[in-house]
């Protein structure tokens, strides 16, 4: 398994589309231009914020060779291959790893209850199933299964699981995760907010960064973060992750991944709307993302 450290802000990058809800390729390779050309630190395709809810396993596999040809190298990629099954699971990772994806991010099975028993089975078989580094990924207001902090420890002692990310919104579950994590014996495990609100205060807790939706709409001042931080500039930090606010203020006119695919867009990059049904936000809800980007531009964030 080829040794890989987790840190930095990771932009769960977007899926643009075109008007027909088919992949635009073209945008694609400028999303990702635009991504590393302000300092991102890794590319994770098809998470949420890419829709890789709503994508089939052939266009997961499109997005992610376009994703690898064109960062070619540059920084680490994240595939997010979770899946419901087991089975699926393990194709879609097995996929990932042919594709050239330096990081599996599996998100917890949805739909059906899972006990943590079921949960740390279904991650222990996928891991025996691949050779490659996996990231647990815990949203548990989307999958409707949390992955408890001791069953991340009891995962972590498994070899290539060297991670967790976690969007619950809760700093203690997070808190939770970095102790589990001090468990690991053979490695390292890294511990990252997916909630972009929480990130300087995981990296101060001991956590290495984050899986950050906004990046797509702000990725250098979410990839400041991070950078700031390593620099022991902690106030400034702080200041840049205080920044986003008003934007995330902006997630109570809609579904989350589609506001802020929509501001991407009125920010003028080409990458369509969500796919349906998740597409739609109410006229209040453009009126203040306008003028929130605009007070935002008006304060050098980009």
């Amino acid at each position: 398994m080829k040794p890989i450290e987790l840190k930095g802000i990771i932009s769960p990058i977007l899926t643009p589309m075109h008007a027909d809800e088919s992949i635009n390729v073209e945008e694609l390779r400028n999303e990702v231009e635009r991504m590393i050309s302000n300092g991102i630190h890794g590319i994770f395709p098809f998470g949420t914020n890419g829709e890789g809810y709503i994508l089939s396993a052939e266009e997961k596999k499109t997005v992610l060779e376009v994703v690898v040809d064109q960062t070619a190298g540059r920084v680490p990629i994240y595939a997010g291959t979770g899946a419901i099954s087991t089975k699926e699971t393990i194709a879609q990772s097995k996929m990932a790893q042919e594709a050239g994806a330096d990081v599996l991010s599996i998100i917890a099975p949805s739909f059906a209850a899972a006990s943590q028993e079921e949960i740390y089975t279904h991650y222990k078989t996928v891991a025996e199933a691949v050779d490659m580094p996996i990231v647990l990924y815990n949203i548990p207001a989307r999958t409707g299964n949390a992955i408890a902090p001791a069953t991340v420890a009891r995962l972590a002692q498994i070899e290539n699981i060297i991670g967790a990310k976690d969007s619950s919104g809760n700093f203690s579950n997070i808190l939770g995760y970095i102790e589990a994590g001090k468990t690991k014996t053979n490695g390292t495990f890294y511990t990252l907010s997916g909630n972009d609100q929480l990130i300087i205060w995981t990296l101060l807790a001991g956590g290495t960064g984050g899986i950050a939706g906004c990046a797509n709409v702000y990725p250098q001042t979410m990839a400041s973060i991070y950078d700031l931080f390593v620099e022991g500039k902690i106030e400034e930090a702080k200041t840049a992750n205080s920044s986003i606010q008003s934007f995330r203020d902006c997630f109570k006119y809609g579904n989350p991944n589609t506001i802020v695919k929509t501001a991407a867009g009125l920010l003028g990059n080409n990458v369509g709307k969500c796919r349906a049904p998740f597409n739609q936000i109410p006229e209040a809800g453009i009126d203040a993302l306008q003028k929130v980007l605009a007070e935002n531009k008006a304060r050098g964030m980009r």
